[in-house]
């Protein structure tokens, strides 16, 4: 069995990408890992040269900065580090720069690789995820995150990066899924507050144009994490490769689980559903389970 890892990257110091730990995450899964690394204001490339291991093969790339509607040009860029995969990978792993795999998920992904490998109808395997938010202690709990996300993929040419490269499509239509026991932890809500106001800043630019974020993004030189409605603390362990990072931080952040702050009588009634039946109201699925 061969597998291909592959991701995107840009200005990953600038703003505070966990990059080298989400690679290091799964190269043990990889026999090559593909990195395409847009041009940037900082050295991300030399970041992702330093990383000391032969699997990984650089692809230097431009972004699009023109393509602002619906984060396409993360789908592009995504889409040119899928094709330069190997072709006579089994499979591609995708790994997003805010998101990092826990080491003890590393039997459950490599057993589902192998048992679905020659079942051709399996075109992806679906992950869970954890959403860190504000500080390394605390996950979002509220139905607003999203729970799954296809992270591994059949190496298919039909297969493409959808919309903002949250997911695949084959042909333009969900992939047909097989879920694995195996969490992504995304933490992208996670880094100085400075940091995280000016990658909102920067990450809304490939969605909206300059009136929308004159009307939605706030001027101001921290992000306020306090408008959040609902997080618990986290019990678990943090990855292995996660470690330094999260001995350097350097921001304080408090939040009382007990107390929740959503929008509506609606949004409370649905959470409410959601922590009791672990079932979603009208929830938008990305793939599709067989």
């Amino acid at each position: 069995m061969k597998v291909s890892g592959f991701s995107i990257v840009r200005n990953a110091i600038k703003y505070d990408y966990p990059i080298v730990e989400a690679i290091m995450s799964i190269l043990p899964y990889c026999d090559e890992f593909i990195v395409a690394v847009g041009k940037s204001d900082d050295q991300t490339l030399s970041l992702i040269r330093s990383i000391p291991s032969d699997k990984i093969k650089i692809l230097e790339t431009i972004w699009d900065d023109s393509l602002r509607e619906g984060g396409k040009v993360l789908a592009l860029e995504t889409d040119k580090a899928l094709r330069a995969c190997s072709a006579d990978s089994d499979w591609c792993f995708y790994i997003q720069g805010d998101e990092v795999i826990h080491e003890q998920f590393g039997p459950a992904i490599t057993e589902g690789m192998r048992r679905w490998k020659d079942h051709k109808e399996v075109e992806g395997l679906l992950f869970h995820y954890t959403h860190f938010y504000g500080s390394y202690d605390f996950v979002g709990d509220s139905r607003d995150w999203y729970a799954k996300e296809i992270r591994i993929i059949r190496n298919d040419s039909r297969i493409h990066s959808y919309k903002d490269a949250q997911g695949f499509r084959l042909d333009g239509r969900k992939l047909k899924v097989k879920p694995i026991e195996a969490f992504v932890y995304h933490y992208g809500w996670v880094k100085p507050p400075e940091l995280q106001q000016a990658k909102q800043e920067s990450f809304h630019r490939m969605w909206h144009d300059d009136n929308w974020m004159k009307e939605h993004i706030p001027k101001t030189a921290t992000f306020d994490y306090s408008k959040i409605d609902s997080l618990e603390r986290f019990q678990g362990t943090h990855p292995a490769v996660m470690k330094e990072r999260i001995k350097k931080t350097n921001w304080e952040f408090s939040f009382d689980p007990s107390k929740k702050k959503f929008k509506s009588a609606k949004a409370k009634v649905l959470h409410f559903f959601y922590k009791k039946l672990g079932w979603k109201i009208g929830e938008y699925r990305n793939y599709r389970v067989i």
